[in-house]
């Protein structure tokens, strides 16, 4: 009964993506954008160094939001088993009686990992309702006491934000299903999902002051029970992998099946990027610099981290050995929130500092 039920929804889902892509074709390059925008790299590379120098606390509860938001995302994609659209058509003994839907696929189809829910949907849910909520929370913290103008000002900007946060998911959404990488269930899945967790992070207080022994303990826990819970499954004959084969099998160029859309990559790139937050955060280097508040100087920290971070963005790890591959992704990630939070922020204030005495 389960197995008939999800073979109609899926089958819908389906249906769903050769209707977009039929009627929808000449908006492939937005789709395919979007899809490239929802990234969560995106987030690391762009959201993380922007916000923390405008507002350290918003760049801090993002990196948060974004990699318990994906780790939990793993774990749930394990426990599901969700089929792929690109595979499942080729596979399912839905279309016994009729013939299957064609349906495109594309450089960003072939993911490798189960999919459901959305890692997309879920991690653009996730990061932008944390910035909706928290740009919401600055300015009624702003807000001039009982005044009809400043009460109007911010029901306006809650209407825009929110508008703009559906919009971007409605997008995502149909995006993901366009390309043929989810199905409709799976992307409401991951919208949901993903506003969860990052509510569930307006509630937490103890991220902003975490010691570096609980970000280690952190990391160590999350990579400790995702591998602990492969290996459990494995012994008892069941491979989380399983998809990797099908990826292999039904993507139609090899070189869209990336090792860097495995499991254990998003793992080891999440727990680097929340380890090297912590390394930041304790780093001398910040401490000697967070007190600067100027304008001029987080102007600064801002242009040169987006400048700097783009440069980095294009090293990619080699692939030809998944192991090196997989430390080489940590090591990355680490290093994208230590450099943000703590050296680039000091050479931009001892630059500064310098020049100031030049002029002096």
């Amino acid at each position: 009964m389960f197995n008939a039920m999800m073979d109609v929804m899926q089958g819908f889902g389906v249906s769903s993506t050769h209707y977009l892509q039929t009627n929808y074709k000449d908006a492939q390059g937005l789709f395919l954008w979007v899809s490239w925008a929802a990234d969560l790299r995106n987030t690391f590379f762009i959201f993380f160094p922007l916000w923390f120098h405008l507002r350290a606390s918003v760049g801090i509860k993002l990196i948060w939001v974004a990699v318990i938001g994906d780790w939990l995302n793993l774990v749930f994609k394990w426990i599901l088993f969700g089929e792929r659209p690109y595979w499942w058509v080729h596979e399912t003994a839905h279309y016994a009686n009729t013939v299957a839907p064609h349906i495109e696929q594309y450089a960003m189809t072939c993911e490798t990992g189960p999919g459901s829910p959305s890692g997309h949907a879920m991690g653009a849910a996730g990061v932008y309702y944390t910035l909706v909520t928290s740009i919401l929370a600055v300015m009624a913290s702003k807000k001039k006491p009982a005044s009809k103008k400043s009460t109007s000002k911010l029901w306006y900007l809650k209407a825009v934000l929110w508008t703009l946060f559906w919009g971007v998911q409605v997008c995502v959404c149909l995006s993901r299903v366009f390309i043929a990488a989810h199905f409709p269930h799976q992307v409401v899945a991951g919208v949901i999902t993903g506003m969860i967790v990052a509510e569930a992070f307006n509630r937490i207080q103890w991220i902003y002051n975490a010691s570096m022994k609980k970000y280690f303990y952190t990391t160590f826990f999350l990579t400790s029970f995702a591998v602990g819970f492969y290996l459990l499954l494995k012994a008892v004959g069941v491979d989380l992998l399983w998809t990797l084969e099908k990826a292999q099998k039904w993507c139609i160029k090899a070189e869209w099946v990336h090792l860097d859309s495995t499991p254990f990559a998003s793992l080891l790139r999440n727990m680097g990027t929340l380890f090297g937050l912590g390394l930041g955060l304790h780093s001398p280097l910040y401490t000697e610099t967070k007190k600067s508040n100027s304008t001029a100087a987080k102007a600064g920290c801002i242009i040169v981290s987006l400048f700097l971070l783009h440069l980095f963005d294009s090293f990619r790890p080699p692939t030809h050995t998944a192991a090196l591959f997989y430390l080489l992704s940590f090591c990355k990630s680490a290093t994208v929130p230590l450099v943000t939070v703590s050296l680039i922020p000091y050479c931009v204030n001892r630059a500064m500092s310098m020049h100031s005495k030049k002029g002096v």
